[in-house]
């Protein structure tokens, strides 16, 4: 019998090999850093960035002040036989008041703003001259610069001043800018410089060169922003640093608060008394403070712990941190201002708010720089920090100009009018009728 044949069985077809996949590069993954970087960079560029800002910020120091003039003023109250809140509650009046202000300040129309700069002038004007009235006027410190209002109140017109000198220069120079004359010097200077010159002669008949000060860098601030040339801005500005000079050489006074820049010690006849101490109670805080309430300068070391010298008692209960924090406060409101000013077609909005972002910020700088023995000291408060309702009012109504000028941006207008909620009357109308008859 023959072998059978081995049987064989068919093989499965073969299954094509499939292409290798080619090798995809690797992306390489973005680090943490610059994530952070580019959310902070799309928060940052948002249109209500600058509204947030100035509202945030201004609204934080204002309630930082009050929790620091209550601190600092406790044991000056109690020396004059007052009750410990007694400038806390002052201060508390004046931050309501101004909330009030900046409120109004915020919801005015651009006219109504633009409307109100002559008579804010004028009364300024008429106030400053009222002060210099025997009788009428008040000498604190050595300046007569207020008006006694009753009881515990007082008026200091030169607060208003500032405020009267940015809204008014900034209507003049935009309805020079409308009708193209800022391109001529005359039409620049005329009547901006001699109205602020006659500002500052009735500031200085009463000893405030630290207010008069401020408003040169106002009118400074006003200039750069018409585009003065660079010949005429320094002409203004050899002209007001001869007149500066001349009061400071004219003043014993004030050559003595010139030669404690940089002071250490209080010096011959303790002139350099105030500068020395509040170096002291800054240098006392170290990194964290010693604790709210527990500074030792305030008892009777340091002269105007509550107005003037106010950011030292921060440093010396709060650290550097409580100080850096109020700087960075102040550093987020001017770039703010700067963006609003920036940003704006409409040449009012961008002189008041170069002008008010100038006035907050040369105060603050000015207020800072005594109190760390750079600069002179002025005499000048720190905005809507230091105890002072004639300083706060104003201030704060400013602030609310800034907010008003911020949300005037179109892209702000929009961001705003989405996030308001809209009650749909029509789709509700169209409900009720498509209800059949018999439905009650």
């Amino acid at each position: 019998m023959a072998g059978r044949a081995p049987v064989r069985t068919p093989r499965a077809p073969r299954t094509p090999k499939r292409p290798a996949r080619p090798r995809s590069t690797p992306v390489p993954r973005e680090s943490p850093v610059r994530r952070l970087y580019v959310r902070a960079r799309r928060a940052w560029d948002r249109p209500l960035t600058a509204y947030y800002l100035i509202l945030g910020a201004a609204l934080l120091i204002t309630a930082l002040g009050l929790v620091m003039v209550y601190s600092a003023s406790m044991i000056q109250a109690l020396q004059l036989n007052l009750p410990a809140s007694y400038f806390f509650r002052k201060q508390f009046v004046a931050a309501v008041l101004g909330s009030a202000l900046l409120l109004i300040a915020m919801r005015m129309p651009l006219k109504l703003h633009r409307a109100l700069s002559y008579p804010i002038l004028a009364g300024s004007v008429f106030l400053m001259v009222l002060v210099q009235i025997p009788g009428i006027g008040r000498s604190v410190n050595g300046n007569q610069n207020w008006i006694y209002l009753g009881g515990p109140f007082q008026l200091q017109p030169s607060e208003f001043g500032k405020l009267a000198l940015v809204l008014w220069g900034a209507d003049l120079l935009a309805r020079k800018q409308d009708k193209r004359l800022l391109t001529q010097w005359k039409h620049m200077l005329v009547p901006l410089v001699p109205v602020t010159f006659m500002l500052l002669g009735l500031i200085m008949l009463g000893g405030d060169m630290g207010t008069a000060i401020i408003l040169t860098a106002i009118l400074f601030g006003l200039l750069w922003l018409a585009g003065a040339p660079t010949r005429l801005f320094a002409g203004v500005l050899s002209i007001a640093a001869v007149l500066g000079v001349i009061l400071i050489k004219t003043s014993p006074n004030r050559m003595a608060r010139l030669q404690c820049i940089g002071a250490t010690e209080p010096g011959p006849g303790d002139s350099c008394w105030q500068a020395v101490h509040g170096i002291y109670a800054l240098a006392s805080g170290g990194f964290f403070g010693s604790g709210l309430g527990a500074s030792v300068e305030k008892w009777g070391q340091l002269p105007e712990p509550h107005t003037d010298f106010i950011f030292a008692i921060t440093g010396e209960e709060l650290g550097l941190a409580g100080t850096l924090s109020v700087l960075a406060l102040f550093a987020a409101l001017g770039y703010a201002g700067i963006r609003v000013a920036g940003r704006t077609e409409d040449p009012f909005v961008r002189y008041a708010a170069g002008g008010v972002t100038t006035w907050i910020t040369a105060q603050a700088v000015v207020n800072i720089g005594a109190v760390l023995g750079l600069l002179p000291i002025a005499g000048v408060p720190l905005p809507l920090f230091s105890y002072g309702g004639s300083a706060l009012l104003p201030t704060m109504f400013a602030v609310g100009l800034l907010i008003a000028f911020a949300r005037q941006d179109p892209a702000a207008k929009a961001a705003l009018a989405m996030r308001q909620p809209r009650v749909r009357w029509n789709t509700m109308r169209r409900r009720v009728k498509a209800r059949s008859s018999g439905e009650r």
